[in-house]
């Protein structure tokens, strides 16, 4: 029986490696289950089942960086179990990596491995090294029917006989083998004594558990031989989905699909997310007029307000033009909240079929002539979601100097879709050329971006090393549980940071403060960025969140000029508090504010530059 108490999720980068191979000492907890496999073999669905618990289950390499903890009962005892960063060796090349191998060196109760039976031999090094430490292992041989669809045709009781331990046929999304799965593992752990200390030594040979500590690190020999021994290949009966997905690392067609699939993409999310922001939200928001009589979100918090609080600078602060419960809906729910849903719409959607690492293969060449790896694309498109997740996912990454280059270059280059919600909404009143050109604008500067700081940022970018899985449907069930703890984490992490920013907004404007604001920064705001007084406000709420940066902008009377000004200083702009806590977390606060600094001069110096040379020619 299964039954979820708690959860925990730790950050992958709190562990480091130490000296050697040899255990850190930590007190292992007898009640802890290992969750660990190779990157996109299905262990967040493993979790998911087991626990209840909505683990993101990703489809490419680089997004498991941190790791998960659930509370079950197997039997009658209950057990943590630890979805630990996906990894294809314990010796370890990437920060995730480290920790995957500090969970091991550390001791548990047992460890479920989840290998992949279409990738087996790769699959089975990890499955060997971690039968170097004194821990009982289960095995669970996932994504079964990929393996027969290939044409793959694996003994699992001889591979059970190769590894000394028991072997599980399963297909997760299914929820085949699980209630197998958990009966092997309940058996283990009743009769077998569980690990009582980390294994002092990787390489050692007493140890009851390592069966093939006669071929020392040899783990590729053993893989080879065993996968040669378990498996045949037989006649495949590839589907059309298959066949796709081996065409889509091509040249052609790849490339024309990746164009065609991002063309789609952007259009889901711009015309989405308009229709659904002016059919249903703005509505909602500001009011319908039924007999003359506004019945809507805003209307009720201005009746109810207006009824118990006098006139002065409370209520409008409360219900004014800038007031709380005024902007804070018109802002956050009909402005930002339709394209960031359809943005993770989208995105989830491409994630879960195991497209994206495709792209990344299709443009490693052009990405390594900017000084990163075709997977730095991965972490540029969550960027687009958010910097947060992106500049975490480059963990992943085998440099500090990669990790910091796409860093940069987010920062500087790349709105999150809070933000480009914003812009969307802003040069919609404009002229249609406006929103190509600010992505234009946005790609050109990633470029220049990218190359200024792979040449100052010392180190070396490695080779290309991506997961690339197969092309799958999403699971329904998966797919919606992925999206609502998405938003569910947006909502959470971005709802309080905006909310003390429609505050500021409110406070300023109400106690005159932005007047006076305004009036100084004056020869900035208007001289040289040609921009209305007010368009400080946007300046200062920007530092708090990005797409604070822009919103304020809408309620200004602006050219088309001032507008494209507005938004390119926005897209430049510093990044906000949740991105420098972040850069400063993962890199030192010494390079959080050189990006900082960095950004702000830069958005200002452009920003100005555009508009004396939009003037000069009559704009």
């Amino acid at each position: 029986m299964l039954n979820t108490n708690s959860a925990r999720m730790g950050i992958a980068g709190s562990a480091y490696p130490n000296d050697g191979r040899h255990s850190d000492r930590r007190e292992p907890s007898k009640t802890k289950i290992l969750l660990m496999g190779n990157p996109n073999v299905g262990k967040s669905i493993f979790f998911t089942e087991l626990t209840g618990i909505h683990a993101m289950s990703s489809n490419y390499a680089g997004t498991t960086v941190t790791f998960m903890e659930g509370r079950f009962k197997l039997g009658e005892k209950e057990y943590t179990l630890v979805d630990v960063p996906g990894t294809y060796s314990l010796d370890p090349t990437s920060e995730a990596e480290t920790v995957a191998t500090e969970f091991v060196k550390s001791g548990a109760a047992a460890i479920i491995c989840v290998l992949d039976a279409s990738n087996l031999e790769r699959n089975l090094r990890l499955a060997l090294e971690l039968q170097q430490y004194n821990i009982p292992i289960v095995y669970a041989l996932n994504l079964w029917d990929i393996a027969e669809r290939h044409g793959i045709e694996i003994n699992a009781k001889l591979l059970e006989q190769e590894l000394g331990a028991p072997v599980v046929p399963t297909v997760a999304v299914k929820k085949q083998g699980l209630n197998e799965l958990l009966k092997q593992l309940e058996n283990m752990l009743s009769n077998t004594k569980s690990a009582d200390h980390a294994c002092e030594n990787a390489n050692c040979t007493s140890c009851p558990f390592n069966r093939f500590g006669k071929h020392g690190n040899d783990v590729f020999t053993s893989a080879k031989e065993i996968s040669r021994r378990v498996s045949r290949k037989t006649k495949s009966n590839l589907k059309f989905i298959d066949k796709l997905g081996a065409s889509m690392v091509k040249p052609f067609p790849g490339i024309p699909i990746a164009l065609l699939v991002m063309a789609l993409a952007i259009a889901a999310v711009v015309f989405g997310g308009r229709g659904l922001r002016a059919g249903f939200l703005l509505p909602l928001v500001q009011g319908l007029n039924i007999n003359g009589v506004y019945y809507g979100i805003v209307p009720l918090f201005q009746w109810i307000f207006t009824a118990i609080i006098p006139e002065g600078m409370l209520l409008n602060i409360l219900i004014g033009e800038f007031g709380i419960f005024v902007i804070s809906f018109e802002w956050i729910l009909a402005l930002i909240f339709p394209y960031v849903l359809l943005f993770y719409v989208v995105f989830t959607f491409l994630e879960d079929t195991g497209y994206l690492p495709r792209i990344s293969v299709l443009f490693d060449n052009i990405m390594r002539k900017l000084g990163v790896q075709g997977g730095s694309l991965i972490h540029t498109i969550m960027g687009y979601g958010c910097a947060v997740p992106a500049i975490i996912g480059s963990r992943a990454a085998t440099s500090r100097k990669e990790r910091i280059v796409i860093a940069v270059a987010i920062c500087f280059a790349i709105p999150c879709i809070s933000q480009t919600g914003a812009l969307i909404s802003l040069f919609g009143e404009f002229a249609w050329w406006m929103l190509p050109a600010i992505f234009g604008f946005s790609i050109l500067l990633f470029i220049l971006v990218t190359l200024i700081a792979g040449k100052f940022v010392k180190g070396k970018v490695d080779p290309l090393i991506i997961e690339v899985p197969n092309l799958l449907m999403p699971n329904g069930k998966a797919f919606g549980r992925k999206l609502a703890t998405r938003m569910r984490h947006f909502l959470k992490d971005a709802e309080k940071p905006m909310l003390i920013a429609i505050i500021i907004a409110a406070v300023l404007a109400e106690s005159g403060l932005l007047a006076i604001i305004a009036t100084h920064a004056e020869p900035l705001v208007s001289g040289w960025l040609g921009l209305p007084s007010e368009a400080v406000t946007a300046l200062i709420l920007g530092i708090v969140r990005r797409e604070m940066s822009v919103a304020p902008l809408l309620a200004l009377e602006l050219t088309t000029l001032q507008a494209f000004v507005g938004g390119v200083v926005s897209l430049m702009y510093i990044p906000c508090i949740s991105v420098f806590a972040i850069l400063a977390k993962e890199f030192k606060a010494k390079i959080a504010i050189i990006i900082s600094l960095g950004t702000i001069a830069s958005a200002l110096f452009v920003g100005g530059l555009i508009n004396h040379i939009g003037v000069f020619f009559g704009g």
